[in-house]
């Protein structure tokens, strides 16, 4: 599966109709459906997307809890239980609904962020401050990527 990369605007209508990146698409096109799996993000005013694929393996990882644990409920509460398969029209649009605009503060435009094998949505202001918050914590914390199981970084 391709990686989601890269930060676009692109406006939204009245209707909450927003065009998909061509590269997002591209990406979301190598799945059986054709369209996005959206959810609001339990941990920030923005929107999560995955392509069908990653849904299952988020699904996958809730059995490592045992069935009927308040653990495993309350992560497929947050995640799956909120999960929204949207179709592509015929100009790679996605129809968003009132309760997704209002919980990610969108306005007339909307920032697609590739982060790999997810991408959010958020209104461009939110986007900006995140962006500056995320890019601080990675100085601040001398954060770097894990080396490769017993290999080097």
């Amino acid at each position: 599966m391709g990686l989601f990369l890269s930060t676009t605007i692109n406006r939204i209508d009245r209707k909450g109709r927003v065009s998909v990146p061509g590269p997002f698409r591209a990406v979301l096109g190598e799945q059986p459906f054709a369209g996005v799996i959206l959810m609001k993000s339990p941990i920030h005013a923005a929107l999560e997307g995955f392509a069908p694929l990653m849904m299952e393996d988020i699904a996958s990882r809730l059995d490592a809890y045992p069935m009927f644990s308040m653990d495993q409920d309350d992560l497929a509460a947050a995640t799956l239980a909120e999960a929204m398969p949207l179709h592509f029209d015929t100009e790679g649009r996605i129809v968003l609904s009132a309760e997704l605009v209002a919980h990610a503060g969108f306005d007339e435009e909307v920032a697609f962020v590739g982060l790999g094998r997810k991408f959010q949505m958020w209104s461009p202001a939110a986007w900006k401050k995140r962006r500056e918050v995320a890019q601080k914590s990675v100085k601040t914390k001398g954060l770097v990527l894990p080396a490769r199981n017993g290999g080097e970084a």
